[in-house]
């Protein structure tokens, strides 16, 4: 999808000066053309999506948040609702919480969020890493992150899902 929205728009310039005749423009507007195309190592627009994920990573760990929402927040998360009823049962998972302290991108649809995950008053995983995903134009906590939090809370991650 992000590879045609580019190349519907690089292709705006190219049939605006064809269709002018405005070749002495053409250099200008080739640099537009770079300026709104996506980034090699990051999403077209860098901010809106560190808000996007912000967002949603501070939303699939809240314990308010329901199950089928979660899902949404999750890489393939339709088909691993079960994992997020479990992910989300005992007391702890009710007094979960998470605050997003850094976002890197490292391609137009993957990056790395640094977190502090906090259980009641507690820090139990201060500047934390986890995986975030570019799914159907949404950002979502990557199913690597999910296995990394069960491995380190103890338990065996499902080995059709990690």
């Amino acid at each position: 999808m992000a590879c045609a929205a580019a190349a519907a728009l690089l292709a705006v310039p190219a049939v605006v000066v064809w269709s002018s005749g405005a070749a002495a423009d053409a250099p200008a507007l080739r640099a537009a053309a770079v300026l709104v195309a996506p980034a090699a190592d990051g999403p077209a627009d860098p901010e809106a999506a560190k808000a996007q994920v912000e967002k949603n990573w501070t939303a699939f760990f809240d314990p308010k948040t329901p199950t089928e929402k979660k899902a949404e927040l999750l890489e393939h998360g339709d088909m691993l609702e079960p994992v997020l009823e479990g992910f989300s049962a005992g007391a702890e998972a009710a007094k979960t919480s998470v605050k997003v302290t850094d976002v890197t991108f490292t391609s137009p649809t993957e990056g790395t969020v640094t977190y502090d995950l906090s259980v009641g008053d507690t820090m139990e995983l201060p500047d934390s890493k986890g995986a975030v995903v570019l799914e159907d134009g949404v950002w979502k906590v990557s199913i690597k992150t999910v296995c990394q939090l069960i491995e380190a809370g103890g338990a065996e991650a499902p080995p059709l899902l990690c």
